[in-house]
């Protein structure tokens, strides 16, 4: 039962298929938000109240848009493995290129406005290069660095009110439940990177909720 004293808020979030997915769905549920978990395959995750799936495509405007619209914040988790680029595309669950996802935030900051969304928080293994020029963003050949140059300065030219926040290290196969579960009987070694995963989250949703470093960088410290 919600509290009603309780601002909901409804997220999307690109990237709920992972470990770190996995954790922000369970601390935003926790809180009694929406959470809409933008997927190519609506029965890739178990339902649960106030969790519900959209199909999108991080790499098509107008079914991006579709995805998000109606919501107050988007999350993306760029460094997730499992992303949505569209059912029809065969692709295997490996992480975007550098190229993809310059192309992504991109294709996101685009459908904010027109969405009349403007908070994005937007998660990602960012390696900056100080006073450096900009590279070509045609170049097919980016790496890490020069993307993560260019995302920042997407970002910094955008209306959106983003925070660009340091992608956590994740443990392959953890779900919700893992994040879920209150009994101590977790599987041996889960115990810290549950820990960490869950603060990262927590921290994200604090974010959103009191409308923390809007605009800014932020490398959390667990």
């Amino acid at each position: 039962m919600k509290n009603a004293e309780t601002p909901v808020m409804k997220i999307a979030l690109f990237g709920a298929i992972s470990s770190f997915g996995s954790a922000l769905m369970a601390e935003l549920l926790r809180r009694q938000h929406e959470v809409i978990a933008i997927v190519d395959d609506l029965n890739a995750l178990a339902p649960r109240p106030g969790l519900r799936t959209k199909v999108g495509n991080l790499f098509n405007a107008e079914r991006l848009g579709e995805s998000i619209a109606g919501c107050s914040s988007v999350i993306c988790l760029l460094d997730a493995k499992v992303l949505p680029v569209g059912a029809g595309n065969e692709r295997a669950a490996i992480d975007l290129t550098p190229e993809e996802q310059l192309i992504a935030t991109h294709t996101l900051l685009s459908c904010l406005d027109r969405a009349q969304t403007k908070r994005l928080v937007l998660v990602a293994d960012i390696q900056l290069l100080h006073d450096q020029p900009l590279p070509d963003y045609r170049d097919p050949n980016l790496d890490q660095f020069q993307a993560s140059t260019l995302i920042v300065d997407a970002l910094r030219n955008s209306d959106a009110d983003w925070t660009l926040v340091s992608a956590p290290q994740g443990v392959a196969g953890l779900s919700i439940e893992h994040f879920s579960q209150t009994s101590k009987t977790l599987e041996p070694g889960l115990e810290i990177p549950l820990e960490v995963l869950g603060r990262v989250a927590a921290g994200i949703a604090d974010e959103l909720k009191l409308n923390l470093h809007v605009r800014q960088y932020v490398n959390f410290v667990v």
